[in-house]
């Protein structure tokens, strides 16, 4: 089970999970970011859209950080980046966005691991804590996730951290330079009467 930790204003919304701990992203963290990433081009970029020329600069990691605030601030999305529990490394990257209030409740799950970080287990202990943290603290009923065919591991995650394969979407998403079909998936929440509880919840 995730536990939400409310601390500091200065330092912002904590979510402890199974070996890994999520927070949003900081200024500080850029340069740990900008390493990650880069290490992990060749591995990331097929399952991602199109990096930007300027991807990997600071400007442009100031400019997801005004962005990362503007849609907490408005309720619609709540970045991430994950954290090992045991030596702070930063693994990867997690977001609950597209969220939708009123009849759906609803919102969706993306993430990307480090190179080498994968296959350990931190990615699977990051969806499960932002899904207790979306259906608990945020009072959603049901968060979607999607993935191309062939991402067998992306695929078996999903599976184990409580999603259900639901459908099939062609042309779904623009996935390096190309649009690309998939595998969709769902996960309702299992906390009836929750939900919409928390809309006004304040990070």
């Amino acid at each position: 089970m995730a536990l939400l930790d409310w601390i500091a204003p200065e330092s912002g919304l904590r979510i402890e999970g199974q070996g890994v701990r999520l927070r949003p992203p900081r200024a500080s963290d850029f340069a740990e970011w900008r390493e990650l990433r880069a290490a992990s081009r060749s591995f990331l970029q097929p399952w991602e859209p199109t990096w930007p020329a300027d991807d990997l600069s600071r400007a442009a990691f100031r400019r997801r950080l005004l962005a990362y605030a503007r849609d907490r601030e408005a309720g619609v999305a709540y970045p991430f980046f994950i954290f090992r529990a045991s030596d702070d490394a930063l693994t990867g990257g997690i977001t609950l966005s597209n969220i939708r209030r009123g009849v759906a409740q609803m919102g969706a799950v993306g993430y990307w691991c480090g190179q080498a970080y994968t296959r350990q287990g931190l990615t699977l202990g990051a969806v499960r804590a932002l899904s207790e943290f979306a259906f608990r603290t945020l009072g959603l009923h049901r968060l979607e996730a999607a993935c191309i065919p062939d991402n067998q591991p992306s695929r078996a995650l999903l599976g184990k951290a409580g999603f259900v394969e639901e459908g099939f979407a062609r042309a779904y998403l623009k996935i390096n330079g190309a649009w690309r079909d998939h595998v969709l998936f769902g996960q309702v929440s299992p906390y009836p009467g929750r939900e919409g509880l928390d809309e006004g919840v304040s990070v």
